[in-house]
């Protein structure tokens, strides 16, 4: 088991999920496995096969192996290809009903036959824990490991972190959405807003945007940006801004010297409280008001791309009657990922 695992969980029950760590690295090290165990590897295996084949004939390289396909085993499974394999193994957190030591036996037989299937050493297995977040609780630091490594999507070039977020620099799900905003990107003026380390951007400009802006209010994923740009050689008019995406739509939806842009995407986060925010921000009381924000932002024909992972969104088509909202939900979610169809939700506005 790779030695910097305990350093993946957020600060606050640390010490408890050291101690969990240490004792599921002794539950690997035995080798303990059962008729359970063997099944889960069989899962494991059969998804393999079905989505290694996919991910060579679409030239994937990252995607999601194992999404709690089995209800005794709570954990999804990423793929990562770059020089080598590298697997982010997720814990979502069990439900108090579940006896803890049982839940620790399962994920360590789990652990165990990840790196027997994929036949790849322990250190290339990265595991987290994933409860409920609250605020910007997924945007904390976790680790200081500093070790980041190159993966490639659709053209692009991405560097990812494994050990010191939650999230790991490259959202899986938003694969389809990136590929089409390349594809329609050409020639095109591009807004990406909460942008976290840009990735849609750099689709963007390899796509062939003439400009873009950039912006986030964390320093730490502009700078991630800004070495995503530098990966890629992305030069030229791609702007940078540090700010409340809220404030920064409200300020240019106001301005008679408004930028416009030919393609903007809108992923904002399902709720908010950071104190860089004016106020609190939760998406379905807040959603209205942002894209219309946004829409004033548009240039003739253009097109904004609204996404959320808020599974119970519903869009308020009532108060955007003045917009041409279209789902294309169902496109936007990638085979890997088709066992949730809610993952997240996605819309093409224009005006």
């Amino acid at each position: 088991m790779h030695h910097k695992l305990a350093k993946a969980f957020s600060e606050p029950k640390v010490k408890s999920q050291q101690e969990r760590i240490k004792q599921i690295n002794c539950c690997v090290q035995a080798n303990q496995s059962d008729s359970q165990a063997e099944m889960f590897a069989n899962r494991l295996r059969k998804n393999l096969k079905k989505l290694t084949k996919w991910a060579k004939q679409n030239q994937v390289h990252c995607y999601r192996l194992y999404d709690a396909d089995l209800p005794e085993y709570a954990v999804a499974i990423d793929i990562y290809q770059g020089e080598q394999i590298w697997v982010n193994v997720q814990e979502y957190e069990s439900p108090k009903t579940i006896d803890p030591i049982k839940a620790q036996q399962r994920l360590a037989g789990a652990m165990a036959e990840i790196t027997k299937v994929l036949e790849i050493p322990a250190e290339q297995v990265f595991l987290k824990i994933r409860r409920k977040q609250k605020g910007t609780d997924q945007y904390q630091k976790h680790s200081d490991s500093g070790r980041f490594y190159i993966v490639e999507e659709g053209g692009c070039k991405f560097w990812v972190n494994f050990a010191d977020y939650l999230d790991t620099g490259l959202f899986l799900d938003h694969r389809p959405i990136r590929l089409l905003i390349q594809q329609q990107a050409k020639g095109k003026r591009f807004l990406n807003l909460f942008a976290y380390t840009g990735s849609a951007t750099v689709h963007a400009a390899i796509g062939g945007a003439v400009a873009s802006v950039t912006v986030d209010m964390s320093n730490t994923y502009l700078n991630w940006t800004k070495r995503n740009f530098d990966l890629n050689n992305i030069h030229g008019d791609h702007k940078l801004v540090r700010a409340d995406c809220l404030q920064w739509l409200v300020k240019q939806a106001d301005s008679k010297q408004k930028q416009h842009f030919d393609l903007i995407f809108l992923d904002p986060p399902t709720f908010s409280n950071s104190k860089k925010m004016d106020k609190v921000f939760d998406i379905q009381s807040d959603h209205m008001e942002m894209i219309h924000n946004a829409a004033a932002l548009l240039a003739p024909g253009g097109i904004l791309y609204f996404s959320t992972n808020f599974r119970r969104f519903k869009m308020d088509k009532e108060a955007l009657a003045d917009l041409i909202i279209e789902d294309i939900s169902a496109a936007m979610v990638p085979l890997d990922f088709a066992r949730d169809t809610k993952i997240h939700y996605c819309w093409r506005i224009s005006r």
